[in-house]
């Protein structure tokens, strides 16, 4: 089984914990990673606001990448997993517009085909490496109370996702839900799990933004969780990096530590807390 890995630009940078831990749960998965050293940004669910056919392109080209390995393409990230499920669905349903993006990537020796698979980490593994696999290389049963958060370009718009996320249902996914209980963990509900983490309003509206990060906050407090899990970085900067930060200005007690999937995967996995990398992460780990 091999993937050819998006990591994204967070991935790389912001948080390398990320790719650390999901080469980590690769190598005990028996999955063969390849970096895609040479793919662009994919324009983090903006650039397509202000030139929406150089964003097609870019992710034209990105799957290209994977496309010419002959490989899945695997993301790390909810946005980059939108926008470049958004790019092969515009360009699988209109052969012109695909023959407009192939005449510009034609420039740089690329042609989009369409024939690679654009998936997530989170339902690439489900779909490959299944459930009861998963458990059989538990080492270290979770033994917490962790608190799902799916973030919203992991499942949503549903009709974008069809197929690739597994049909999740975007008012009721348990993906995550039902892996925590794999690893011997427990779910934890609560009401702002399928909420925005307000990442992508920061830049229009601070306060608005940190306001849906202090809910979500909150609510997995409240409701006894002693860590969230995110399959998505940009989730994680905001729930994470700006936690102590909300809570000395809502003069609110919040001290909850935030996992990459991939992270919480290594953990039960067995592998230290500094093979992981969670000495990365802004609110202190405990496990």
């Amino acid at each position: 089984m091999k993937y050819a890995l998006y990591t994204g630009c967070t991935a790389k940078e912001s948080t390398p914990e990320l790719l650390t831990s999901t080469l980590l749960v690769a190598r005990t998965l028996g999955i063969d990673i390849e970096i895609l050293n040479e793919a662009s940004c994919c324009g983090a669910s903006h650039l397509q606001d202000f030139d929406e056919f150089l964003s097609l392109v870019l992710n034209a080209r990105n799957i290209c990448l994977a496309e010419k390995r002959g490989l899945k393409l695997v993301t790390l990230c909810n946005t980059c997993q939108l926008m470049l499920e958004n790019t092969k669905r515009k360009l699988d349903s209109d052969e012109k517009v695909k023959e407009k993006v192939n005449e510009k990537l034609k420039e740089v020796g690329y042609e989009y085909i369409g024939n690679t698979q654009v998936q997530h980490f989170l339902y690439a593994i489900l779909e490959d490496v299944g459930f009861e696999e998963i458990a059989k290389h538990m080492k270290k049963p979770l033994n917490l109370k962790i608190a799902p958060f799916y973030g919203c370009h992991i499942i949503r718009p549903s009709k974008t996702h069809d197929g690739s996320n597994l049909n999740e249902n975007p008012f009721k996914p348990n993906a995550l839900e039902n892996l925590i209980k794999v690893l011997m963990g427990e779910s934890i509900d609560y009401n702002t799990k399928l909420k925005c983490c307000g990442f992508h309003v920061d830049l229009q509206n601070t306060p608005v933004s940190e306001k849906l990060t202090s809910n979500i906050l909150e609510d997995a407090t409240n409701a006894g969780a002693e860590a969230i899990v995110t399959p998505c970085p940009l989730c994680h900067l905001n729930l994470d990096v700006k936690q102590r930060e909300i809570a000395k200005k809502e003069n609110k007690e919040f001290n909850i530590p935030v996992l990459h999937l991939p992270e919480m995967l290594a953990l039960a996995f067995g592998y230290s807390a500094k093979e992981i990398g969670l000495d990365h992460h802004v609110v202190g780990t405990n496990f």
